[in-house]
């Protein structure tokens, strides 16, 4: 028999089920929504909501209202015909604001001719050593005198982050000139570690400043610029995805495709017929 759904008994179950309150919210909000615009818990009108979604929200937000409704068919309605497929994420043919080569090179260029060396060394380490933000904050000096940074994950597995001799060169010149013997490597004006959030608010004011795509210049850019110069320079994937610290070669392998800007660039040039 069709029922429309029992908002009450979705909220205890998954409170029974001892569920986060933001995960409570997420689902309850779902079934509301599809309460008013569809109705009674039907197959059709499950995959009406599903095509629905699919034409409105982006694929993370069309899973979870999904993930709602199979929740609430399997642990309310007992009734596993009615649990709707998730969609799969298309991997996009392309890479996506990824800070070209010459952009990289210029905005070194400014920051080296205008001595501001802090957030030159900021965007040399982060391009030069494909550092993840969370793991170049852990950066300090005893590390840049050792040449690399040993970074333990979970179940121990162990992640080394190598500084390039030059850089490594010229990183401790700069930190001998400013009397920087030890510690974490990135402090702020008031002498404590940097965040995430600074570096990527400091790395933006210098693209605006310098009349760059601030939609490019952020932490995580940088660290598609290493993977995709190294592959450029050195054709071996499997030793990139060690030095990136994938579980995978298959996530390294999307540095083998073309950013969106160089596809367009391709075709422009090739295509004239």
């Amino acid at each position: 028999m069709d029922s429309r759904i029992d908002l009450a008994r979705f909220e205890s179950g998954m409170r029974d089920a001892k569920m986060s309150k933001n995960a409570v919210a997420s689902y309850l909000y779902a079934g509301k929504v599809f309460d008013k615009q569809f109705g009674d818990v039907t197959r059709q009108n499950l995959d009406a909501y599903k095509t629905w979604l699919i034409e409105n929200f982006a694929v993370k937000t069309v899973n979870i209202r999904l993930l709602a409704l199979n929740w609430y068919a399997k642990h309310v309605l007992k009734n596993q015909r009615l649990w709707t497929p998730l969609i799969k994420e298309q991997q996009k043919p392309f890479l996506e604001d990824v800070i070209s080569e010459a952009d990289y090179e210029y905005l070194k260029r400014r920051l080296e001719n205008e001595k501001d060396r802090k957030w030159y060394f900021i965007v040399r380490f982060l391009g030069a050593t494909g550092a993840r933000i969370s793991e170049f904050l852990q950066f300090k000096v005893e590390h840049v005198r050792a040449g690399k940074v040993d970074i333990y994950g979970k179940g121990g597995k162990l992640r080394r982050v190598y500084i390039p001799a030059a850089l490594r060169d010229m990183a401790l010149a700069w930190l001998d000139d400013i009397g920087r013997q030890s510690g974490f490597l990135w402090l702020n004006q008031n002498g404590e570690r940097m965040t995430a959030r600074g570096i990527a608010a400091g790395l933006k004011d210098r693209a605006k400043k310098y009349k760059m795509n601030p939609d490019v210049v952020y932490p995580h850019s940088f660290r598609h610029r290493f993977a995709k110069s190294f592959l450029e320079r050195y054709s071996d994937i499997a030793f990139l995805a060690d030095l990136m610290g994938h579980a995978s070669i298959e996530t390294t392998r999307i540095y083998l495709r073309k950013t969106a800007t160089e596809q367009r660039e391709i075709v422009d040039r090739v295509i004239t017929w």
